[in-house]
C-alpha cells in the first residue's frame, strides 16, 4: 500500500520548505535532459556531443546541476538527523537515521541493478552481442550510479559533519573548501600522485555542508556567495589547468568531475547562490495547490526516472535500428532535426518504465492496523552496511555490466573489483543497513 501524491500534498505542514522539494526534482530533471542531449549515438557506439562540438561545453555551466542535489541533500539530512536526536535524547539513533534516509534510495537502485544484471547475463549466455547498441549500453547504463555512491557517503558522514557545523558554522565549510584547494595545489603544482582522489570527498562534502548552513538560515548573502563562486570558476578556467566543461569529456587529461576540482566547487557555490536568490518568488508559486501537487508527484518518482532515463534513451535508438532506420551522424543537420523527437520519445518511454518500477520508490504505508516502532539499533552494523553499499555501487558505475562472465574488473580505491562482486557488496550492504536496528510491529486497535 502506498500513499497517494494528492494525499501527501494535502497533508503538507505549513512549515515545510517546499522550495527544497522543487530543487530536488528540478536538479534531477536537468541532469536527465542533459544526458539525453549529450548522448551522441551512432553505428560506432555512444559518444559525447560536447566532445564533438567543443563550443557547446559552455552549456555545462547551466546543465551541471548535481551540486544543487547534494546541497538539497545536506539540508534534508540535517533536519532528519536533528529530528531523530529529539526522538532519542542522548542516543542519536544512527542506524535508524541511515535506514530512514536510504530505504527510498536503495530499493529502486537495487531493482534497477538486478534487472539490468539479468539482461546482461542473458545476452552473454546467448553468446552474441545482441545488436550494435547492446555492448555500449551494458558499459554505460550504470555510469550515473556514481552519484548515488557519493550520496551514500554523505548520508554516512552527516552526524560527524553536522556536529562540526554546529561548532564552527561557515568555518567548517571553509575548511573543506580549503582542503579541496590544497589537494589541487598538490596535484597540479607539485605532482603528488593519487592525491586528487581525496576531492571526491572534499568537494562534494563542502557542497553538502552548504545545505547545513541553509538549514540554519545562515546563507544570508546568496548574491555574494554566487558572485564569489562564479568569479572563482571563471578565473580558474581562464588561467588554471581546468577545462571549460563542468562534466567529464572523453580523452581529456584533466576533468572537473572525475575527480572533482576546485573549479567544480566554485561552480557549485555560484549555483547555490543563484537558487537561493530564487527562493522567495518560488515560494509564492509553490503555495498554489496544483503546483505543489505536481512537485509532490514528481518527487515520488524522481529517483526511478533518473535510474531508467538512459535505458529509455537507448531504447529509442534501438527502436530506430529495429525499424531499419539509419542513425544520422551526431551533430549533423539530420541529427539535430531528430533531437526534439528523440527527447519526446525518451520521455514517454521513461514514463512507461516509471509506471512499471515506481512502486519500489513509493513510500509505503504500514501494514493495515500496524505500525513499526524502531529503536536506535546498531550503529556499527549500519555503518558497515552503508560502506559496502557505496563501494558496491561506485564499483558498478566503473565496471559496467559488459563483463559479467569474463571477470572484467575496474580499480576502486587501489583494489580491482568485478561487476558480480560489486552487486554482491551493494545487496549485502543494503541488507545490513535494513537489519541493523531493533524493531517490532505493534498491532493497533480498530
Amino acid at each position: 500500500m502506498t500513499v497517494s501524491a494528492r494525499a501527501m500534498a494535502a497533508a503538507t505542514p505549513t512549515a515545510r520548505d517546499r522550495y527544497v522539494d522543487l530543487l530536488r526534482v528540478a536538479s534531477l530533471a536537468t541532469v536527465v535532459l542533459g544526458h539525453w542531449l549529450m548522448a551522441a549515438v551512432s553505428g560506432d557506439g555512444i559518444g559525447n556531443l560536447l566532445a564533438l562540438v567543443p563550443p557547446l561545453q559552455v552549456l555545462t555551466w547551466a546543465l551541471q546541476v548535481m551540486p544543487v542535489f547534494f546541497f538539497v541533500g545536506g539540508f534534508s539530512h540535517a533536519l532528519s538527523y536533528r529530528s531523530l536526536e529529539r526522538r532519542y535524547p542522548g542516543r542519536p539513533g544512527y542506524a535508524v537515521f541511515l535506514r530512514a534516509r536510504l530505504r527510498r534510495l536503495l530499493r529502486p537502485t537495487l531493482v534497477f541493478v538486478l534487472v539490468w544484471a539479468a539482461l546482461a547475463l542473458a545476452v552473454q549466455l546467448a553468446g552474441h552481442g545482441g545488436g550494435r547498441l547492446t555492448g555500449a549500453a551494458l558499459r554505460t547504463v550504470t555510469q550515473p550510479l556514481w552519484f548515488i555512491g557519493i550520496y551514500l557517503a554523505m548520508v554516512a558522514l552527516t552526524p560527524p559533519l553536522l556536529r562540526l557545523h554546529a561548532r564552527h558554522g561557515w568555518a567548517a565549510f571553509a575548511a573543506l573548501a580549503g582542503a579541496a584547494a590544497l589537494v589541487d595545489v598538490l596535484r597540479f603544482a607539485l605532482g603528488v600522485p593519487y592525491v586528487e582522489f581525496l576531492n571526491f570527498a572534499l568537494v562534494w562534502l563542502a557542497v553538502h555542508q552548504l545545505g547545513f548552513l541553509r538549514a540554519d538560515g545562515r546563507i544570508t548573502r546568496p548574491a555574494l556567495l554566487g558572485a564569489a563562486g562564479l568569479a572563482g570558476a571563471d578565473l580558474l578556467v581562464a588561467f588554471g589547468p581546468y577545462p571549460l566543461s563542468m562534466v567529464g569529456m572523453p580523452g581529456e587529461k584533466v576533468s572537473n568531475m572525475a575527480p572533482p576540482t576546485l573549479a567544480l566547487l566554485c561552480h557549485g557555490m555560484w549555483l547555490v547562490g543563484a537558487v537561493q536568490l530564487l527562493a522567495r518568488p518560488a515560494g509564492a508559486w509553490l503555495a498554489r495547490p496544483r503546483v505543489w501537487h505536481g512537485v509532490v508527484a514528481a518527487n515520488g518518482v524522481a529517483m526511478t526516472a533518473f535510474l531508467w532515463h538512459l535505458t529509455a534513451m537507448l531504447g529509442v535508438y534501438a527502436g530506430q535500428l529495429l525499424l531499419g532506420m539509419t542513425l544520422p551522424e551526431p551533430a549533423t543537420g539530420a541529427w539535430w532535426v531528430q533531437v526534439p523527437v528523440r527527447i519526446l520519445l525518451a520521455a514517454a518511454l521513461t514514463a512507461l518504465l516509471v509506471a512499471c518500477f515506481r512502486r519500489f520508490e513509493a513510500p509505503g504505508a504500514a501494514a493495515r492496523g500496524a505500525v513499526r516502532e524502531e529503536g536506535p539499533g546498531s550503529g556499527p552494523v549500519a555503518a558497515a552496511g552503508i560502506t559496502l553499499c557505496l563501494l558496491g555501487i561506485l564499483g558498478l558505475s566503473m565496471t559496467g555490466l559488459g563483463g559479467l562472465l569474463q571477470g572484467h574488473s575496474a580499480v576502486l580505491i587501489a583494489l580491482p573489483v568485478t561487476a558480480p562482486a560489486a552487486i554482491g557488496m551493494a545487496v549485502g550492504g543494503a541488507l545490513l543497513v535494513e537489519r541493523s536496528g531493533s524493531a517490532r510491529r505493534v498491532r493497533l486497535r480498530g
